[in-house]
């Protein structure tokens, strides 16, 4: 049976429930435990998809289609592992199954209750990963913050699951903010004992607790949270402010945190954790050897979660380079012909992020228009290579009313329109083009060579796609259509010829690059970037 971890926040939100399940994740893999993460939401939407970008951040895609929790993006990027449906859970999905069974007659009469329908489905969906034998640990991620109302019926199952399961099989972890006061140059404690209070007020009691702090706890604040939340004090783990979030699994490890919950479990493995290939890629994000500005161009800026994957990958793509990546947000609603070359003056390249309507549309043309004209490297993904076939017919081919359907529907010169099997749908949750779909790259193209092969997978989340009627005119004018489905003929990438490094995809490569794995576009992205650096002199 597959033993499980449950974690869990309190204080505040915004703690890092998630880097901290992800880093004992990569230490329990380490040491050749089968692991995977799943995170328990409390939000009535059935997933993020609808979500706006301000509200909720990034909305995850994973292999097979699910519009996941940004925390997805964390668990497969330390792991090196894909997530799926399974690995997201959202109370809207609980509610709408209890409903549905309900509906079917399935409760043969019987009042639907919280407790004990809605409970039980969660604990369903908590042990579900674990019943295919697939996999020695699943940790938990519980959303929210112990106290909010939402999440009570997820405590709940967890004090039923952990009586269940039995003490040898579930461990809880319970994740605090030790504040700082800089008046009385202290650091306090009160605020985790209340959690813990809390939570244990629901019957529900941690094994660990995992302490937030930006400075040093010392043995006695250790001593002191350890006898007022009954955890052995060894129990008690710091987890201080760090330079880098790939740099928590290192600093648990230091904490024995690993050690602790394989003893709690009864988990016999391997002596130590082999992180040998963590502190390699640390080694070379710590110690670049060059430098790199790179512009992001979206229209979500303010609120660094809506790009999170994007930015992890230059993190990933900058150490293959030992290059450090300087990301610059740009707000696309503020650039325009007339500013672009002042807003670019520093910048090594230009990629032009994914997003949705019509806001800030001209200011991502006009930033592609510029990279064009003056050889910078470009990276369109989604949206932005939407935006970079419509400056390519509008400057280019002088298709002077070119545009999306998306952004006018009445245009004469659809270069973007709908899929042809999206027109129809009305709901629009879960109903994109979404997930792993076939690529067939062609044999010369700048792209075959970065893969160093022609037949690839990659993720989407769209409805609108290049208008394949157009594909000979741009074809004849330079820009080549080097990859399509090879189903439906839809278009994937396209790429400039005569330009050192202008790249467009329709997909989302920044979900599949990994700590271990850095994704081979963003690699190349960052290499050019360097080259284009050099070459100014």
């Amino acid at each position: 049976m597959a033993k499980h971890i449950f974690v869990t926040g309190g204080v505040t939100s915004s703690l890092g429930k998630g880097i901290i399940a992800s880093s004992l994740g990569a230490l329990l893999q380490a040491r050749n435990l089968r692991v995977t993460i799943q995170k328990f939401d409390p939000y009535l939407n059935v997933d993020p998809g609808t979500l706006n970008p301000y509200e909720h951040g990034e909305c995850y895609v994973t292999v097979d289609g699910a519009e996941t929790d940004l925390d997805l993006g964390h668990y497969e990027r330390f792991l090196n592992v894909p997530t799926s449906q399974a690995n997201n859970v959202t109370t809207g999905r609980i509610y709408q199954t209890v409903i549905e069974k309900e509906r079917r007659g399935e409760y043969l009469g019987k009042t639907v209750q919280v407790i004990p329908h809605i409970t039980d489905e969660i604990k369903r969906r908590m042990l579900q990963l674990g019943n295919a034998g697939k996999y020695d640990v699943i940790i938990t991620e519980l959303g929210g913050t112990v106290g909010d109302i939402e999440s009570l019926p997820y405590i709940e199952a967890l004090r039923q699951l952990r009586w269940e399961l039995g003490g040898l099989n579930c461990v809880v972890i319970h994740l605090t903010l030790i504040p700082y006061l800089s008046a009385a140059k202290e650091l306090k404690s009160k605020p985790t004992q209340h959690s813990v209070r809390e939570l244990a007020r629901h019957g529900v009691m941690p094994d660990v607790i995992v302490c937030r702090t930006e400075k040093k706890l010392s043995d006695e604040i250790k001593r002191k949270i350890s006898l007022f939340c009954n955890v052995d004090s060894n129990a008690v783990i710091e987890a201080i402010d760090a330079d880098t979030i790939y740099d928590v699994p290192l600093t648990l490890l230091k904490e024995n945190l690993d050690k602790i919950i394989l003893n709690k479990l009864r988990l016999n493995t391997i002596a130590e954790p082999n992180m040998r290939k963590w502190k390699t890629f640390l080694g070379k994000l710590k110690n670049t050897t060059q430098e790199a500005n790179i512009g992001l161009i979206g229209k979500y800026v303010e609120l660094q979660d809506a790009y999170k994957s994007i930015i992890e990958s230059f993190v990933h793509s900058g150490a293959a380079n030992e290059c450090k990546v300087k990301i610059h947000s740009i707000h696309s609603e503020y650039i325009n012909k007339n500013n672009v070359a002042e807003k670019f003056e520093k910048l090594h390249g230009v990629l032009v992020a994914p997003g949705f309507g019509e806001r800030g549309i001209e200011g991502k043309i006009a930033a592609i228009q510029y990279a064009r004209e003056n050889q910078i490297p470009f990276f369109g993904i989604c949206l932005g290579m939407q935006c970079a076939v419509i400056e390519f017919a509008r400057n280019v081919l002088k298709i002077k009313d070119a545009s999306s359907t998306e952004v006018d529907k009445d245009t004469p010169h659809p270069i973007i329109d709908m899929i042809e099997t999206q027109k129809k749908i009305t709901h629009l949750g879960g109903t994109m083009r979404l997930g792993a779909y076939a690529c067939k790259l062609k044999a010369k193209s700048k792209v075959a060579s970065i893969y160093r092969k022609t037949n690839i997978q990659e993720r989407h989340r769209h409805r609108y796609e290049f208008n394949s009627n157009y594909q000979a005119q741009f074809e004849a004018a330079g820009m080549s259509m080097s990859g399509v489905n090879p189903e439906t003929q839809l278009v994937e990438i396209v790429e400039l010829n005569n330009h050192p490094w202008f790249i467009g995809t329709q997909f989302h490569p920044e979900l599949q690059s990994t700590v271990l794995q850095p994704h081979p576009l963003f690699t190349a992205f960052i290499k050019a970037a360097i080259a284009y650096k050099s070459g100014l002199g």
